[in-house]
């Protein structure tokens, strides 16, 4: 997560910091908030005390033994649909360590590569092959076996495409309505855009309502600061700079719509479920993501063509290669696109592990998913996958000492993530019911680690005992040593908290009213480049440049599992609710300066105000119910308060979703329409603002308000 000017303002977010960066779209854009009342790193004894029970999990995190599981997984093809062996693998080390495990199946709708093919030809008539392949480097075993997987993406259509070809920067709805604006002929035109600020399947998705007929993305080394070939830094795997032909593979399903199995909609994806048309949510135009190395030669030969970068003036527009980033197209200049797909409904398979707690009511569920688009995907998603194998280890050795949870918790390995979030939605949409009636939380840990810089998106009621619990752990590898992780977050991002949008696990939870958080470690300015969806995403290259001796991820785990343990045993559910109407208090700020900041925008907000102040009264309430149920030692008052706090959130659920993603139901967040990941906070009403449609967000004024007062509702007292 790191830093570029951003494209598209976001409208209801605040200000960004160095943490939400890169070229990766599935972390280019994060809202970010401070805590209310962050806690000072020193503001306790260090180093930290611990009880028994934390210091069997500390204990437990061997840095050796997630090097293990990260060269296991990092070895396995598990592209979705075909890693049952890392799922069986898997769920007999969770078994080892004392949990029920089991395969969790379902059949659902993917699509793999069969043929793809790119060419140009000039004007004077000769034709070029454009490389789409991630050459092997025998440095690096898993980059030549012959079951690599080609470059491609997931659910794109199948067809060829023959045309002239223009730039269209990031492919954001914006630059194509600049380009439109300026008179730009995108007719019938294949476009090249750029990695970054939305989703990738969006850059599609804006193409073809631009008429293109094709898209070809690239991943530009401007988005890697300094730590450039261009600027002498050796390229992997002789140093920490990108190797020019490393491509970024990945999903194109239109994600801010629906994420899931496209075909079922709302319901889960067993093997004689009825299927639904997928159009609304896929791409009718074929796509194809190549290296910078590949678009260099395609970009220059736009030379001299077209509107420059300063009459387009969009921010981010001109990137670092050598071409002026005309906008094209130039005369005679095509490219040939073949895209040849196969598309099948196929058994997936997540791992479904389980501890049963004291209090069957109540239940935690930690999870990561294990799918990657290559054999590696050592940084996504496997380092989360190494650490919930140390995890479920720790746990186990409490398990062994006699202990058991007060709560049930649930371990999670999904698979299909990455092409849409797959094997965590079906597995919600089956349970929702008694996720609903039982769920206190869902945990993620995606890209555990890709870099030295920890940061930490989550719903507002978990800050605090998040900052807590960052207190408890060592960090190894920022700025020096013997320092807490809270330090190191507060070095990486200022002690902010990101707001959730999607593009991970958390996304089916968090829409069905189940607070949610998502951690990891990325890289900053300076740091070695990680070459996200690429066939580089290595075991060697996590061991030689992205955690040398796999530290960090024991430090990441470290606090994963402790935070499960608060969340998990603590008598008293550890939220913080007064922190959640602060939140909203800063998110209608934003809002407010969204408005003011819109041509043409007059709206009156007094309504969702009011309801934001009698959260916070109620809020401060059950707070004080709380400290008195633990004052009294009153189990019966201290289990109304702990259903408060697990149920509060049910109340922004809006039934009938957001406008036009039925889906997107939480009315406080979710993920842009026109990003696909990051988040916007009170979207039905901020999305009406900037789309121009007041009606709508009129309307969304009373149904976020009403939403706020279900859950004040919830927790009256």
């Amino acid at each position: 997560m790191h830093s570029h000017t951003r494209l598209v303002p976001l409208l209801s977010l605040a200000t960004f910091t160095s943490a939400c960066l890169r070229e990766f779209d599935k972390f280019d854009a994060r809202d970010v908030h401070e805590q209310s009342n962050p806690l000072l790193a020193r503001q306790t004894q260090w180093p930290p005390i611990l009880t028994e029970k934390e210091t069997t999990i500390v204990n437990s995190f061997d840095a050796n033994s997630i090097d293990d599981w990260a060269n296991y997984y990092g070895h396995q093809l598990k592209i979705a649909g075909k890693g049952r062996d890392a799922a069986v693998w898997t769920r007999d080390r969770w078994r080892e360590s004392g949990f029920n495990a089991e395969l969790n199946e379902y059949h659902v709708y993917l699509s793999y590569p069969l043929h793809q093919s790119l060419s140009v030809t000039y004007s004077n008539g000769s034709t070029s092959e454009v490389n789409i392949k991630e050459p092997a480097l025998p440095e690096d075993d898993v980059t030549n076996r012959p079951d690599s997987v080609p470059t491609f993406h997931g659910y794109s259509a199948s067809g060829n495409a023959s045309a002239e070809y223009i730039y269209a920067g990031r492919g954001t709805g914006a630059d194509f309505a600049r380009l439109k604006a300026l008179g730009v002929d995108l007719k019938g035109k294949i476009a090249l855009i750029r990695y970054g600020s939305i989703f990738r399947g969006l850059k599609v998705k804006n193409a073809q309502e631009a008429g293109c007929v094709g898209a070809i993305i690239f991943t530009d080394p401007a988005d890697d600061g300094n730590v450039t070939v261009a600027n002498g830094v050796p390229a992997y795997p002789d140093g920490p700079a990108r190797h020019p032909d490393s491509v970024q593979k990945g999903s194109v399903l239109f994600l801010s719509t629906y994420p899931g199995d496209p075909t079922t909609p709302g319901y889960p994806s067993t093997k004689d479920a009825p299927r639904s048309d997928i159009s609304s949510v896929t791409p009718k135009i074929p796509s194809l993501p190549i290296s910078y190395a590949a678009a260099e030669p395609l970009l220059r030969a736009l030379d001299g063509h077209g509107l420059t970068a300063e009459q387009v003036n969009r921010t981010a527009w001109k990137g670092a290669l050598g071409a002026e980033y005309r906008t094209g197209p130039a005369p005679n200049v095509t490219l040939s696109l073949e895209n040849l797909m196969e598309g099948k409904i196929t058994p997936i398979w997540n791992v479904i592990g389980y501890i049963n707690g004291t209090n069957p009511d109540e239940t935690l569920v930690v999870g990561n998913h294990r799918d990657t688009w290559m054999i590696g995907g050592t940084g996504d998603p496997n380092s989360g996958s190494a650490v919930l194998a140390e995890l479920a280890k720790a746990f186990g050795k409490l398990s062994e000492s006699g202990w058991k949870p007060r709560r049930n918790i649930v371990l999670a390995s999904w698979d299909a993530e990455e092409y849409g979030l797959v094997g965590s939605t079906e597995w919600v949409e089956e349970h929702v019911n008694w996720l609903t009636e039982t769920a206190v939380a869902y945990l993620n840990a995606d890209v555990a680690v890709s870099g030295p810089r920890p940061y930490v998106d989550a719903t507002p009621e978990l800050h605090t005992v998040a900052s807590e619990v960052l207190r408890k752990v060592v960090y190894p590898n920022f700025g020096g040593f013997n320092i807490s992780l809270y330090e190191a977050f507060q070095k990486s991002t200022g002690a902010k908290y990101g707001v959730l949008g999607s593009g991970s696990d958390f996304t089916s939870f968090l829409h069905r009213g189940v607070g949610s958080l998502d951690v990891g470690a990325g890289g900053g300015p300076g740091d070695p480049i990680w070459h996200y969806h690429s066939n580089y995403d290595t075991y060697n290259w996590m061991s030689k440049f992205g955690d040398p001796g796999f530290e960090v991820h024991s430090a990441v785990g470290q606090f994963l599992s402790l935070l499960a343990l608060r969340l998990a045993d603590d008598e008293v559910l550890p939220f913080d609710l007064p922190n959640y109407a602060a939140e909203l208090r800063k998110y209608h700020e934003d809002l407010r300066k969204l408005i003011s900041s819109t041509e043409g925008a007059t709206l009156n907000t007094d309504e969702l105000a009011a309801a934001i102040d009698v959260f916070e009264r109620r809020a401060n309430e059950v707070k004080a119910l709380e400290t008195l149920a633990r004052s009294r030692n009153d189990t019966e008052l201290i289990k109304v308060v702990n259903h408060k706090y697990r149920d509060f959130q049910r109340g922004f659920v809006s039934q009938g979703g957001l406008p036009d993603r039925e889906f997107y139901r939480h009315v406080v967040t979710a993920p842009g329409l026109d990003t696909g990941y990051a988040a916007i906070t009170f979207p039905g009403i901020s999305e009406g603002v900037q789309y121009g449609n007041l009606g709508i967000a009129k309307d969304w004024v009373s149904k976020t308000a009403k939403g706020i007062l279900r859950a004040a509702d919830i927790i009256k007292t």
